[in-house]
């Protein structure tokens, strides 16, 4: 059996006097599970990514990520974290208007440490394997939506992270580049990549992971694995 990338135990938050937006919340992924948390807003999955990302803490419980105490992280190790455990996906693609395609996909790397030359050619593999490398030096108001999209997933996976976290990465596409990044997680997940998409859509769920996690009022409902997991490899 795989080891966790993802291990959260009896995890808890709560937010000035409300009921909790999270109560007691245990989950395990293991390396190549491409894992949906699917519930509607205000359900929790938000927080529960948050704190995946290390962008919150737990009042309760623990979060282990790649082997990383996530909870125990102070700001500077939260960033060096999230640099070199994983790798986000966000629904409006938070891309740099005023920097090129590959100097954005090329930001992490440089933040971390990477070598130019290096981080170029490692931005230009990326590139080429997700078919946008003819927009290498285009801006990111010129691409479409579903372009802009494959430029954060590959941005997401410049410093090879363990686990890739993508939030309604579908939430702003049409449906046809909708489909086209679905199709791309579902690949990505099929070379071993290890994913947990945070989603309310239930066919993006289906579509492209092989897990579904509900849930609702801050509690995990349900957890029904839909097809096997991917084999490990690395990026």
């Amino acid at each position: 059996m795989t080891m966790p990338v993802i291990e959260l135990r009896e995890v808890s938050r709560r937010y000035d006097e409300g009921p909790p937006a999270l109560h007691e919340a245990s989950l395990t992924v293991r390396a190549g599970e491409a894992v949906a948390i699917l519930g509607p807003s205000g359900s929790g999955k938000s927080t529960l990514l948050h704190l995946i990302a290390g962008l919150d803490r737990p009042d309760t419980g623990t979060v282990t990520v790649a082997g990383v105490r996530v909870d125990q992280l102070g700001e500077a190790g939260s960033a060096l974290y999230r640099r070199s455990r994983i790798g986000m996906i966000f629904q409006f693609f938070n891309l740099l208007d005023d920097l090129t395609v590959t100097d954005n996909v090329v930001l992490p790397a440089r933040l971390a440490g990477m070598a130019r030359a290096e981080a170029a050619r490692r931005a230009a593999e990326l590139l080429e394997g997700l078919g946008i490398d003819r927009h290498a030096r285009a801006y990111p108001g010129c691409l479409s939506g579903g372009e802009r999209q494959r430029v954060a997933v590959a941005r997401a996976l410049m410093n090879r992270p363990p686990l890739l976290l993508a939030d309604e990465p579908t939430g702003a596409l049409d449906t046809a580049a909708g489909d086209d990044v679905s199709g791309l997680l579902r690949d990505l997940n099929a070379e071993g990549q290890t994913i947990l998409v945070v989603t309310h859509d239930l066919a993006l769920a289906r579509s492209c992971t092989n897990r579904t996690v509900r849930i609702a009022d801050g509690r995990i409902t349900e957890d029904v694995r839909t097809q096997a997991p991917a084999p490990e490899s690395v990026r």
